[in-house]
């Protein structure tokens, strides 16, 4: 069956952007997992995506789509939780998320600093269907 994609993604999948590579990676890492599992199917795979991290969590889940056929990730879904970023105030250390236009802590009044949180990207749990009953989750694996 020839899979038709529409234009816009045509184009991405030609061009390649930066989400492309790191999508690919996300199919390895659950294939690989699957692979210690003989006739499991990829269920579900749930990713963290920090706000600050670079990529466009819409854009790894349409490349997901595409690049998972084929693979025991097809018909599998991908789950994103969105980290917001928050900032560490130099004066009392409390960690807070950004108000607009404002850097200043809301318990104490100092200036924030960026902080790691909101950085993130990484693979938390993959869940997989061995057979027709069992069903595995990874975890933190």
């Amino acid at each position: 069956m020839e899979q038709r994609w529409s234009k816009p993604l045509q184009i991405m999948l030609k061009c390649r952007m930066h989400e492309y590579p790191i999508t690919l990676q996300i199919i390895k890492i659950a294939e690989k997992y699957a692979a210690d599992h003989p006739n499991c199917t990829i269920k579900r795979i749930h990713v963290v995506v920090g706000d600050d991290s670079g990529y466009v969590p819409d854009t790894v889940k349409l490349y997901f789509d595409a690049i998972a056929i084929g693979t025991k990730c097809e018909g599998g879904e991908l789950l994103i939780r969105r980290i917001k970023p928050k900032l560490r105030c130099r004066k009392c250390g409390m960690l807070f998320e950004r108000k607009l236009f404002s850097f200043s802590c809301p318990y104490c009044g100092g200036d924030g600093e960026p902080s790691e949180i909101g950085k993130e990207f990484y693979v938390e749990s993959i869940e997989v269907a061995v057979g027709k009953e069992e069903k595995i989750d990874a975890g933190n694996n």
